[in-house]
């Protein structure tokens, strides 16, 4: 099937001047929306450089409670101690029971 060519249309000519720039209240706009974007990325960068620090002390001190852990092993044979008063929790012995006499 053929298509039928239509002539082309005279060019529009727009006599309107072009703007040079934006008007002060765009510019405004537009500032305030680009300083707040900035801020915010600034503060996630903050939160996730604290985060940072806070996951490696996080590691620092798993690392410390591990070492505790196997010093107490050592010293104590068990490293199962109650953290609020420091008494030590002895594993029961096998076949021991807990009978009143």
């Amino acid at each position: 099937m053929a298509k039928r060519k239509t002539p082309k249309a005279d060019k529009i000519v727009d006599l309107k001047p072009k703007a040079e720039k934006i008007t002060d209240e765009q510019l405004k706009r537009v500032q305030e929306t680009v300083n707040n974007l900035n801020r915010s990325q600034m503060e996630v960068g903050q939160i996730e450089t604290r985060k940072h620090e806070l996951l490696h002390n996080i590691a620092g001190s798993r690392d410390e409670l591990s070492k505790l852990q196997t010093e107490f092993q050592d010293e104590y044979g068990t490293f199962d101690v109650n953290i609020e008063n420091g008494t030590i929790n002895y594993p029961k012995e096998d076949g021991e029971t807990d009978k009143e006499d």
